[in-house]
């Protein structure tokens, strides 16, 4: 593979995109693993609904999800090719030399990648009920596949927030304080308490039902007396 051939997510190997993103170059990074573990998670989804026999008064409730679950995966590898060009120009602002020139570009990538990190992570918190409510009411065999794809979502809306803040973060280095990004950006800056409180009810729906994915753990027997 030329070193200069793009690595998507649409035209790789698994191999072949995980060894691009092993690669110390910054893209594929981080916010496109944010995307694949999106995608997994959409995939899990559409899978455990697949497998699930709906009562008469489900079936249209589970047919949406499972067409919401079957599209979010195809817009999550979308968002982590995204996120691969995004980096490229985060990159590339901060190799130009020291002046004004620079502290835009800088500016305007954060706020890019920003930006793209927070459309992912409102994907990804869109995607939580839909998984609980495939945790109450989907197949019961299925059950640590629901949990797996709570691990995933999780993944993904961690990586969303962590990747926001970081953004707005950099902006400093165009000589922006803190208060002065939250005055400037206070949309993207709510995001991040957003996304918090969306790995909370994660973390909420995952316990709910992590006893029944994993009764020979411990704590989980334990708790079950």
């Amino acid at each position: 593979m030329a070193e200069t051939e793009a690595v998507t997510t649409h035209d790789s190997t698994v191999e072949a995109w995980t060894q691009a993103l092993a690669e110390s170059k910054g893209s594929p990074g981080g916010g496109a693993g944010t995307g694949v573990m999106l995608a997994i998670a959409a995939s899990l989804t559409s899978m455990v609904a697949g497998y699930t026999e709906p009562g008469e008064e489900q079936r249209k409730e589970l047919a949406d999800i499972h067409a919401r679950a079957c599209t979010l995966r195809r817009t999550a590898l979308e968002l982590a090719d995204g996120d691969a060009a995004a980096s490229e120009a985060f990159g590339a602002a901060f190799r130009l030399e020291p002046g004004p020139q620079r502290d835009d570009a800088i500016r305007q990538a954060s706020v890019n990648a920003a930006q793209a990190s927070a459309v992912l992570g409102d994907h990804a918190v869109k995607a939580i009920e839909d998984l609980g409510w495939l945790a109450a009411n989907g197949n019961p065999a299925l059950i640590a596949d629901v949990v797996v794809a709570f691990g995933a979502l999780r993944a993904a809306v961690t990586g969303a927030r962590t990747n926001v803040s970081f953004d707005l973060a950099t902006l400093r280095s165009a000589g922006a304080t803190l208060e002065e990004i939250r005055d400037g950006q206070p949309v993207l800056w709510a995001t991040v308490q957003q996304l918090n409180s969306a790995v909370e009810r994660i973390d909420e729906l995952t316990a709910s039902v992590d006893h029944r994915a994993a009764p020979t753990d411990t704590d989980a027997v334990q708790d079950a007396v």
